[in-house]
């Protein structure tokens, strides 16, 4: 199990965990999260599933002063698994600062290619707000430009959920959950954490919509 990066990770007045996309109303909603598509991503389905391209969760929340976004993929995993690199996939964080919801006036891409050592990678985002050309350095480094933090590595999968309570839910149509159980504990995601000041992002006071997405270049492989 990894830790998250206490400056980046730190409590916040908001904090929203959505799959790899939020639901907007009045839209076609799409959404997935571990393991979806099953037959893209769930090692029960698929013999060589693709994990990098494995979106988990999209996380938001707000600190006195600026706004954390964190995207989990290629998890869970046990702690013993390193991150999961691909620089044939390419990360999205969308955010919609008005009306229509669906349409992103801030686009966050990011990417990951190969270091100048051996097992060695790098991490490249681009599209902050506010920041000059793009932010780019080697991973489990917390990077910083212009008033941004951002970090990328392998962490504890901060998800919550009792997924053998829901399992037995659904087979015996009786609640079965117990909130002292997740399945989630002690595993990982390869993750990225960006803080950002708030007031980027429509002057701070306005509402976000947050939703992520990946696409893969070149084949899996």
């Amino acid at each position: 199990m990894r830790t998250w990066p206490a400056p980046l990770w730190g409590a916040g007045a908001l904090a929203v965990a959505t799959g790899a996309a939020l639901l907007l109303p009045g839209t076609a909603n799409r959404a997935a999260d571990h393991l979806d598509p099953p037959s893209r991503t769930d090692p029960a389905f698929d013999n060589t599933p693709d994990a990098p391209a494995d979106i988990a969760d999209v996380y938001a929340w707000y600190g006195p002063t600026t706004l954390r976004l964190a995207l989990t993929f290629a998890g869970p995993s046990v702690g013993t698994q390193p991150a999961v690199y691909d620089r044939d996939v390419l990360y999205k964080i969308l955010v919609s600062t008005a009306p229509p919801d669906d349409t992103p006036e801030i686009t966050i891409k990011v990417r990951f290619a190969p270091g100048t050592r051996e097992n060695e990678f790098g991490v490249r985002y681009e599209g902050i707000p506010g920041v000059t050309g793009t932010i780019e350095g080697p991973v489990e480094t917390i990077l910083q430009k212009d008033g941004v933090q951002t970090f990328a590595g392998l962490l504890d999968d901060p998800f919550y959920f009792d997924l053998m309570g829901f399992r037995e839910t659904r087979s015996t149509g009786s609640v079965r959950f117990n909130n002292q159980r997740s399945f989630f504990t002690g595993q990982n995601d390869t993750a990225f954490v960006i803080e950002i000041p708030k007031s980027r992002f429509a002057g701070g006071t306005g509402k976000l919509s947050i939703w992520s997405t990946a696409a893969r270049f070149g084949g899996q492989k």
